[in-house]
């Protein structure tokens, strides 16, 4: 009988001449333990809520830092991490823009990490950094822009384009966003220290042009010399946090024209509809906007993080610009070495790219539209199981694949108390909305193998934990 080989040091190196048969045995490992955590989990969630799983995991952690080290670590911390985590692929975990991430996309994002490029000089990163300028710039062409840069979300991508419009418009700028826009809009004019944005109503969850085009025209002032208007840019949302809905994105870009406002589009959830033959025209109006968020991490299928910003023009990014000579010196960058400084306000990045453009050229436009086709199909399908259920009451039908819904008569801290005794139960995890002043349970559809059985088993783990 062979003599079973030693294991893998774990100095050795996950890249260079050895790294694949280092990676090799780890990796069984990994999958092995993600296995078994998931067995041991057995839903979609741990049971017990945050005290017990908190303490399950302090046991199964122990010495962070022991004085010598464990050689069963990567078994033990990968099958408690996923023994505690909430699951994406579980069709019963539908709370959050939070995707599970197709086998492709994480395999390639290994790859990444294995070779660790940092996108913040040529020499670090060449050709992940010519990758990144060929994908980022299909992408921007898909959304009707000119270019992109890659974010760590929507917060990032927000954030960027307020900078550039404030770096773009002499004396600064003052943000116009509806009630429904997310939180991290008015969070941005914060840090950028911007004034105090104007919020336009969303009566119905999405922007009034109406209470905009008003707005707009109290902000003009008076027209008079010595009267200087603050340049204006409007945010819009195309796919909300709370129900997926889209603002009437070519009557608020007809008003941004005439009024003379920069337009942002936040579309880091309704992106990904451009892939589909069906949804796309859901987006129209998009094209007219100045930057666009993106986020690839929701309806795109990618492990976080994978979001961009779009730009119309590539002057925009100018501001961006900076000198550091350890990594853009001028006699290099006139040499011809490509200057990278300009594309993130990041120094150290790691190339996410990698795996956005791994899933493109492996499912291709048809194959991702046929995942956002899935998952809009499977919400108006629970949409129909709840209208037609005496017990339950449906907010609206779904733009995309949020679907919001609550016990019919169930007052607010109901709806509250069955949210939370389903996560400590680790039956089901959903999230939740306050819509017309009502606390309604939010299922965010992201799992495209989600079976009509599972919207049924959702609904019913619903109606068994109401009280009468």
């Amino acid at each position: 009988m062979s003599t079973p080989p030693p294991p893998p040091s774990p100095a050795r190196l996950a890249s260079g001449a050895e790294g694949p048969d280092a990676l090799r045995p780890l990796l069984d490992t990994v999958l092995d333990a993600l296995h078994s955590g998931r067995q041991a989990r057995g839903g979609p969630l741990p049971v017990g809520g945050p005290d017990t799983v908190t303490a399950k995991l302090r046991a199964a952690v122990g010495d962070v830092l022991p004085e010598h080290g464990d050689p069963d670590a990567l078994r033990t911390l990968v099958h408690a991490l996923a023994e505690g985590a909430a699951d994406p692929a579980d069709p019963l975990c539908a709370a959050h823009l939070h995707c599970p991430p197709l086998a492709v996309a994480a395999a390639a994002d290994l790859a990444a990490s294995a070779l660790n490029p940092s996108l913040d000089s040529w020499d670090q990163a060449p050709a992940a950094s010519a990758l990144e300028a060929l994908v980022t710039r299909e992408l921007a062409h898909t959304t009707g822009l000119a270019d992109a840069l890659v974010t760590t979300g929507g917060t990032e991508s927000n954030q960027l384009a307020l900078l550039l419009a404030r770096e773009t418009r002499p004396g600064g700028v003052r943000l116009v966003c509806g009630a429904n826009a997310h939180h991290s809009l008015p969070r941005a004019a914060w840090l950028l220290g911007l004034p105090e944005p104007v919020v336009v109503p969303a009566p119905a969850g999405t922007l009034d042009p109406a209470a905009l085009h008003q707005a707009l025209t109290d902000l003009a002032g008076p027209h008079g010399a010595g009267s200087p208007r603050t340049p204006l840019v409007v945010a819009a949302t195309a796919g909300t946090t709370d129900a997926g809905l889209i603002d009437p994105l070519p009557e608020i870009a007809g008003l941004c024209a005439a009024h003379g406002a920069r337009l942002h589009i936040d579309a880091a959830h309704g992106g990904g509809l451009l892939f589909s033959d069906r949804h796309r025209d859901k987006l129209t109006g998009l094209e007219a906007a100045h930057t666009i968020t993106l986020d690839l991490h929701k309806l795109g299928w990618q492990p976080v993080p994978a979001g961009l910003l779009a730009v119309r023009h590539p002057r925009d990014l100018t501001a961006l610009h900076h000198h550091a000579d350890y990594l853009n010196a001028d006699d290099d960058t006139e040499a011809g070495i490509p200057d990278l400084l300009g594309r993130s306000l990041r120094t150290t990045r790691r190339p996410d790219i990698l795996k956005i453009a791994v899933t493109l050229k492996t499912l291709g436009r048809s194959g991702l539209g046929a995942l956002v086709d899935q998952v809009c199909a499977r919400a108006r399908e629970l949409a129909d199981l709840i209208h037609a259920h005496p017990g339950l009451e449906l907010y609206d039908r779904p733009t995309i694949s949020t679907v919001l819904f609550r016990p019919t008569g169930a007052t607010d801290d109901t709806v509250a108390a069955v949210r939370r005794t389903l996560l400590t139960d680790g039956r089901a995890v959903l999230g939740r909305a306050r819509l017309d002043d009502r606390l309604w349970l939010k299922a965010t559809l992201l799992n495209p193998q989600t079976r009509p059985e599972d919207l049924a088993t959702l609904l019913k783990l619903v109606e068994g934990n109401t009280p009468a």
